[in-house]
């Protein structure tokens, strides 16, 4: 349900009475078609079914059923009842799978998820698709077994074949990115900003003309991010398992980078449907959203993911349950200063005023007030897109980034919480202390710059951030005055 797995009870019983197969328990049609498939499956496989009633119950009946998961435990329920083997070896025990008509077991989708249920509830072991056994032996203290087709599973539970469980995959090192700061030619502002950014896990506007980088310096953010923590690893795993885009065979190690056209509707980005998936919010959780030509998205989809970037999770309701997803992301969005781009330079810029008005107020100001830094890039000239100079590479950012991750977390142990953007308004009172010159600073700006009062708890999560790149216990007026720079629109 949702990303997260939910244990359902297969019982058959064999009786005598008009044949066939009968299924109850709240059932979607391709879950109903199931008992033609087992019937086949065991006929092709030589476990004909003898001319009997066979009821089939999905528990509890509350839950809607849906997809092929449930064919392996239905086949293995019925042929425990005929003698195949004994009854008591599928007690305790997770099973799901699809079948084939040649009672082959196929792969299914969010195995990862089910495996980690059915470990919190105690059972001892699992029997998966021998495509899925790698997914399932991600989690650790509980046995997984593969079968390629319902003979072997017969062979297994009988005693005439051992199977060994698959051994937990051991944590690979996160793998070196194609891509690197050191390719980024100018723009330090923008180099600064993305630095702050990524060791604070704030979000990040860049305005300005086309060419400018901004797409570069976007690719290259999770390259100065620190590598993931193993929740954090299990966690988007289990997102990708879930939604069918895994297919590995070790946890995910390199964070999530998200591109969405701007074509996408408001359900592609924060997740729904008749049966809710996940959407891009939660794909990119643990890393990285970029949303490229951010006036171009339509009005709904970005005022849908205000919630998301506040509450870091997005709650879907439908008439018989709610699906709780995570969306704990980097917001980095970019977008023109005006429609053809070039605004304000006189030159090139051919749009009239209106015009350029209109094209701002395509985003609105309270998604903009939960931009952390708004960033103005600028036409990168001949020489500095020429320059010899080597650039800071993104392993040496990535060391500064570190460094203030790792004091966030000693800060922050005690709490539910591990980055600077995290902080609710009661805890940045408590781990952002001003002195008297800091509050003078921070009562002008809030008056001139005319901030909410989410721009102003903004400014000093930002500027708690700048402190912890210099390692600095307090926030100075330095810190507050870049953070502050980094906030104008």
């Amino acid at each position: 349900m949702g990303i997260e797995g939910r244990l359902i009870q297969v019982e058959v019983d064999v009786s005598n009475g008009l044949p066939g197969i009968h299924m109850v328990g709240l059932l979607s049609s391709e879950v109903k078609e199931a008992g033609e498939r087992v019937r086949t499956a065991l006929k092709n496989t030589g476990h004909p079914i003898p001319p009997k009633r066979i009821t089939v119950n999905l528990s509890p009946a509350d839950i809607k059923k849906q997809g092929s998961s449930f064919d392996l435990p239905i086949a293995a329920a019925i042929l425990a009842n005929l003698g195949s083997f004994p009854t008591d070896q599928l007690q305790n025990r997770l099973m799901l799978g699809e079948l084939g008509l040649d009672g082959a077991v196929r792969p299914v989708k969010g195995v990862l998820a089910v495996v980690l249920e059915a470990k919190r509830l105690g059972m001892k072991s699992c029997i998966l698709p021998k495509d899925n056994e790698r997914e399932g032996a991600m989690v650790e203290g509980i046995e997984v077994f593969g079968i390629t087709d319902l003979g072997q599973l017969c062979d297994f539970l009988s005693g005439r074949r051992v199977i060994v469980a698959e051994k937990a995959i051991t944590r690979k090192e996160k793998q070196t990115y194609s891509v690197d700061f050191s390719e980024v030619n100018g723009q330090a502002a923008l180099r600064r900003a993305s630095e702050i950014a990524a060791a604070g896990m704030h979000n990040l506007m860049m305005v300005g003309p086309p060419g400018s980088g901004k797409t570069m310096v976007a690719r290259r953010i999770p390259s100065i991010l620190p590598s993931l923590k193993e929740e954090e690893s299990l966690e988007i795993t289990k997102i990708y398992s879930a939604s069918g885009l895994f297919a590995g065979e070790a946890l995910i190690q390199e964070r999530p980078f998200r591109a969405p056209h701007h074509s996408a509707s408001a359900a592609a980005l924060i997740g729904g449907g008749n049966i809710p998936k996940p959407g891009e919010v939660t794909l990119a959780t643990h890393g990285v959203l970029f949303l490229d030509e951010l006036p171009e998205f339509s009005r709904a989809s970005l005022e849908a993911m205000r919630q998301p970037l506040e509450d870091r999770f997005v709650l879907i309701s439908r008439a018989k349950a709610a699906y709780r997803f995570p969306a704990d992301f980097m917001l980095v969005a970019a977008m023109n200063p005006c429609k053809c781009g070039y605004y304000p330079d006189k030159e090139h810029c051919c749009c009239r005023e209106n015009e350029i008005i209109a094209y701002k107020n395509r985003v609105s100001q309270p998604f903009l007030d939960r931009m952390d830094m708004v960033v103005r890039t600028e036409t990168i000239t001949y020489c500095q897109l020429v320059k010899d100079k080597k650039n800071e590479s993104s392993y040496t950012i990535r060391q500064r980034v570190l460094r203030a991750h790792q004091l966030q977390e000693e800060r922050y142990r005690k709490e539910a919480i591990h980055y600077n953007s995290q902080l609710l308004p009661g805890q940045i009172e408590q781990y952002c202390v001003l002195g008297k010159r800091e509050k003078k600073l921070m009562e002008q700006i809030y008056q001139s710059f005319h901030l909410t009062g989410r721009g102003y708890y903004r400014i000093l999560k930002t500027a708690r951030t700048i402190a912890d790149l210099e390692e600095s216990a307090e926030i100075k007026t330095r810190h507050i005055h870049e953070a502050a720079a980094l906030r104008q629109r």
